[in-house]
């Protein structure tokens, strides 16, 4: 269950508030079952006796008070050992009129009026699976070990010409390695605080002249199983391995300086380092695109979540919660957990892995909570090896089944993880951040292991770290060029979830190399093509008939405009479906430098039965299909077209100057250029671009069309700027058009007619593009569409939000901007065919509309058509049109957009049908004669 439809319930929870069923609602608020809720009304799952109190094992405890007592209760069961040996997460006291909480993991309280919780419900997120990760995200351990590291590579590479002679992988291992050092000596790996450090500036001379053989040397003790021969300093290092420290690289030179930083690099304690922004900022160390703010481009957990959590982990969530009680479902569930593979196939420096192993590990914790408290002895037969204590406390190791051992008292048994980071696939271009990927890995599972004993308490263990064991299956390589199931075998037995976050580049942001790589994956027609289409395409051909699903980050644009038609009838099959989908989100972090790409996120799966979830500013919404749109619809293919199937007059692009400002005045401009060629205004007309209509700002333009050589040559001034002009484009990328200097480069508009006009581009927050009605007086610009045509009912229809609706859907985007298209908007809208009186009626509301401008003419149409500001006479004149239109469809309001967009897919299946009936039997005569 997400946030936003937490918040819901909670509001609903404190609209219809009673006091028996307050704790009851809370908790089904953030998604408890139901059958669980019953049991702890009931008592099977309420582990107090005492009157006005409910414990809930790993849930909470709440107990009902008297005002005023509300401070002394919560500081007595907070203390309270009994209270809290079934380790409630939440401690939860009230008198009905004031609620106080406290989180026992994180410290943090609440105090809040009862009827106003829903303003703080991001406090019991955690009993949905959401952690608060806001704390971790701006960690100033990982910033200041990244500006370090960062000062520390510009001296290497400075002090060592030739360091990229190999393309940098040497210096890629040898960082890797320091980064492990620095961490091991802070979270006890290494036997001593401190030792990596301490003992490199005691046996090194302060110019830095022999560190790299300090660490040469040092790098050769950690891959040694035996170093009692090795001198003392080295004798306590232990054995690594791991394949961190297995090949013989050659350290860089030092200096005075980068001594010094790696000193002061130990001074940071890198226990707090997070592996999963960690990689990341480390990896713009190395890339001098990412200098400027190192960490930009990390992927910031609650996004990453947005993918992993609808993918696999709400599923598993509700599967425990399902088998809460039930010991024997509950341990299939963690031999279940420990099969799965996770696979990452452009995984960078292994953000989304490590976010997933971190968020499988929590669960597995949860889970083993739970049966630590069920109490029940059959044991599942599955890998995992048990520890049971004797009655004289001695352990006994087993992997067979067997009871539960009581010891003081009470039964107890210990667990180490079952999930290994052997489950964890990924494949990355970049040399370092493979090797970032690998290190991360092995931080994160270092620090889950202690956050298991630490939650566990004694019945949790870790197994020693070193020496290290395979870190996942990270192969450095092009994912395009891989057969991914070489990376990630996967048979009939396997569950594999594919997610991640690929590179996005358009078509024409594609280099060589690139464009080389959707030639191998497409063959053909592939020129067109997001780089990222490739991933869905090799994605969806690995999925196909096994027990596999993929979700994946792309830039909107692959679900939108032409794209569409292009990429999706590939993928998209009898065997392949969307799951569910983000519509179109702002890719955001807490990163310095913050920068956000407007982005969907869409999965992939076999056909299922499965329910469809479509996400929608945070709400999720139940489909029954979900189309390449991203809308709960029929898989149907806009398709560019030339001519409208509506039978509307032709659209065509405004006229372009391609000038260089040679033709082109602003006002004072035009005025003065006016005093000293007064002839010339006979040839000066007003410019309408996109720009100058939302913002009422004004632009002129020398209009020559038609002008006689007498003429010209009358005016010195302007012959003078159409030399300059000719020699502008005799240089351009198109010099015919220096033929024409004197003209517009592309002349759309017809002589002595009116037309609509529309900008090509405008905000996603208006709820309807502002349209305009110009006489042959003006001059339309290319940043516009334009139909010379008096049809003022055609305008009507442009405006009105039923087009407004078919074009956010079909139409491409710039970012999350609206995107007008001719062929792709305009020409493929459904509308059908209406009688005389109609077209008068529409015409009718289009002059209230005028009319409701001209109220406000002092206002640009910018300030008017924004949705907070939107005058309510201008509002309601829309509305009013809006139902003339709808009633040119049916005689019935549409209530949403959905709506809307389902009845106008049938309509254009319809229309496109009927089109290509019609068109049958013309090319059938045609071959007869």
């Amino acid at each position: 269950m997400n946030a936003s439809q937490i918040e819901k319930n909670v509001t609903e929870l404190v609209k219809n508030f009673t006091k028996e069923e307050f704790i009851f609602d809370l908790l089904q608020a953030y998604g408890i079952s139901k059958t669980s809720i019953t049991r702890l009304k009931k008592g099977d799952f309420n582990l107090s006796k005492v009157e006005g109190e409910v414990l809930y094992k790993s849930k909470m405890l709440f107990k009902e008070v008297t005002t005023g007592t509300l401070l002394n209760t919560i500081d007595e069961l907070t203390k309270d050992v009994d209270s809290l040996k079934h380790n409630p997460r939440f401690v939860i006291v009230t008198d009905y009129k004031t609620l106080l909480a406290k989180d026992t993991r994180t410290g943090l309280t609440l105090d809040t009026p009862i009827l106003e919780i829903n303003k703080h419900f991001g406090f019991f997120l955690p009993w949905a699976g959401q952690e608060k990760y806001a704390q971790t995200n701006e960690n100033f351990a990982d910033r200041k070990a990244s500006y370090q590291m960062a000062k520390l590579y510009d001296i290497l590479v400075t002090e060592n010409p030739n360091i990229y002679d190999d393309g940098g992988h040497n210096l890629n291992i040898f960082l890797s390695r320091l980064l492990f050092c620095f961490f091991a000596e802070d979270t006890d790996i290494f036997p001593i605080e401190g030792m990596f450090t301490d003992t490199l500036e005691q046996h090194t001379q302060k110019d830095g002249s022999d560190t790299h053989t300090f660490l040469d040397r040092l790098f050769k003790v950690l891959n040694t199983k035996d170093n009692t021969n090795e001198a003392s300093h080295f004798k306590d290092f232990p054995y690594v391995n791991g394949g961190l420290f297995g090949s013989t690289i050659v350290s860089p030179k030092f200096n005075k300086e980068a001594r010094k930083i790696i000193i002061e690099c130990g001074d940071l304690d890198w226990s707090e380092i997070n592996p999963d922004i960690f990689g990341s900022m480390i990896q713009a160390v190395v890339n001098p695109a990412y200098r400027s703010g190192l960490g930009m481009h990390y992927t910031s957990v609650p996004n990453i979540m947005k993918v992993i959590e609808p993918l696999f982990l709400n599923e598993l969530y509700n599967q425990f919660e399902k088998y809460k009680g039930n010991d024997r479902k509950l341990r299939e569930l963690i031999y279940r957990i420990s099969k799965i593979k996770i696979f990452d196939p452009a995984c960078g420096s292994g953000n989304f892995l490590i976010i997933a192993y971190k968020e499988l590990r929590k669960l597995e914790i949860e889970i083993i909570k739970e049966i630590n408290g069920v109490g029940q002895t059959d044991i599942f037969d599955g890998s995992q090896a048990k520890i049971h204590f004797t009655k004289d406390g001695h352990q006994i190791v087993s992997n067979a089944p067997q009871s539960k051992i009581n010891f003081n008292g009470k039964q107890s048994e210990i667990w180490f993880t079952e999930i290994k980071l052997s489950q964890f696939y990924g494949i990355e271009l970049d040399d370092f951040a493979h090797e970032m990927a690998i290190l991360s890995l092995w931080l994160a599972e270092h620090q889950m292991n202690k956050v298991f004993v630490d939650e566990l308490h004694d019945f949790g263990r870790a197994k020693p770290i070193l020496p290290l064991k395979e870190a996942g299956h990270i192969k450095q390589g092009n994912a395009t060029r891989i057969d991914w199931k070489t990376v990630c075998t996967i048979d009939l037995a396997d569950e594999v979830y594919i997610l991640g976050n690929p590179p996005y580049l358009g078509s024409r942001n594609q280099d060589k190399e690139q464009k080389d790589d959707m030639k191998f994956v497409f063959l053909k027609d592939y020129k067109s093509l997001d780089y990222v289409s490739c991933w869905f395409y090799i994605g969806a051909k690995y999925i196909q008939g096994f027990n596999a699903q993929l979700a994946f980050v792309s830039t909107n644009s692959i679900c939108q405009g032409e794209q569409v038609a292009l990429t999706w009838p590939r993928i998209l099959d009898k065997t392949i479906e969307i799951g569910f989908a983000h519509s179109s989100f702002k890719w955001t972090n807490n990163a310095k430098g913050n920068a956000g790409v407007t982005v969907i996120i869409l999965n992939l799966r076999n056909v299922s039965s499965n329910q469809k979830l479509i996400y929608i500013n945070g709400l999720e919404k139940k489909a029954n299909n979900i189309n390449a749109y991203l809308l709960d619809s029929k898989d149907v293919y806009i398709k560019s077209n030339s001519n409208s199937i509506s039978k509307f007059p032709k659209m065509n692009f405004g006229n372009m100057p391609a000038d260089s400002g040679l033709l082109l005045f602003n006002s004072q401009e035009k005025d003065d250029f006016l005093k000293r060629e007064v002839s010339a205004k006979k040839w000066m007309f007003e410019l309408i671009s996109a720009d100058e209509f939302l913002n009422g700002k004004k632009r002129w333009c020398l209009w020559l069309e038609g002008i006689k050589d007498n003429e010209l040559m009358s005016m010195p001034l302007v012959r003078e700027r159409i030399k300059k002009l000719k020699e502008v484009r005799l240089n351009s990328s198109r010099p015919h058009l220096a033929e024409i200097p004197h003209l517009f480069a592309q002349i759309t508009q017809p002589p002595n007619r009116d037309f609509i006009l529309i900008p090509r581009h405008s905000s996603e927050n208006r709820k309807y593009i502002p349209i305009g009605f110009f006489d042959s007086n003006k001059i339309s610009h290319d940043s516009c569409l334009i139909i010379a045509t008096n049809n003022i009912w055609l305008f009507g229809l442009l405006t009105s939000e039923m087009h407004m609706t078919w074009v956010r859907a079909i139409g491409g985007q710039l970012e999350t901007r609206i995107r007008y298209s001719a062929n792709l908007c305009y020409n493929t809208f459904p509308f059908p065919e209406i009688s005389q009186k109609q077209k008068e009626q529409i015409e009718l509301h289009v002059f209230e509309i005028l009319e409701e401008r001209e109220k406000h003419s002092s206002k640009t149409l910018a300030q008017l058509y924004d949705p907070d500001n939107m005058p309510k006479g201008l509002k309601e004149a829309h509305h009013q049109l809006d139902l003339a239109i709808e009633r040119c469809y049916r005689l019935k309001p549409f209530e949403s957009d959905t709506e809307r967009l389902e009845y106008l897919f049938k309509e254009y299946e319809k229309m496109i049908t009927k089109n290509t009936l019609l068109e049958k039997p013309q090319l059938r005569h045609k071959k007869k004669a």
